[in-house]
């Protein structure tokens, strides 16, 4: 008889991987990449490619995706995240 009946994985919450990447790194790498073979800048889309993955990889740095929404909700302007502005507080039942 089986020792263990039941498997308990080990990592529960692990993002979503393509090949070594998260998704959105992997975004962060891929679409400059395109950009720089579609106008024909291909060393140009390389190097962007590369700072958009290593900025994206240090502003995350341990931290879940989420935090890097939670920054742009708060720190970019009030129509760029949906919002146009916060609701007033007497009208925070009919928000949500």
């Amino acid at each position: 008889m089986a020792a263990d009946k039941y498997a308990i994985p080990s990592h529960l919450d692990d993002p979503e991987l393509i090949g070594l990447w998260t998704l959105d790194e992997f975004l962060a790498m891929v679409l400059p990449f395109v950009w720089g073979i579609m106008t024909q800048h291909i060393v140009i889309g390389i190097i962007a490619a590369f700072a958009g993955w290593w900025g994206l990889k240090k502003a995350k740095a341990g931290r879940a995706a989420s935090w890097l929404l939670h920054l742009a909700y708060w720190h970019l302007p009030a129509g760029f995240t949906g919002l146009r502005a916060t609701p007033p507080s007497y009208l925070r039942l009919m928000a949500g």
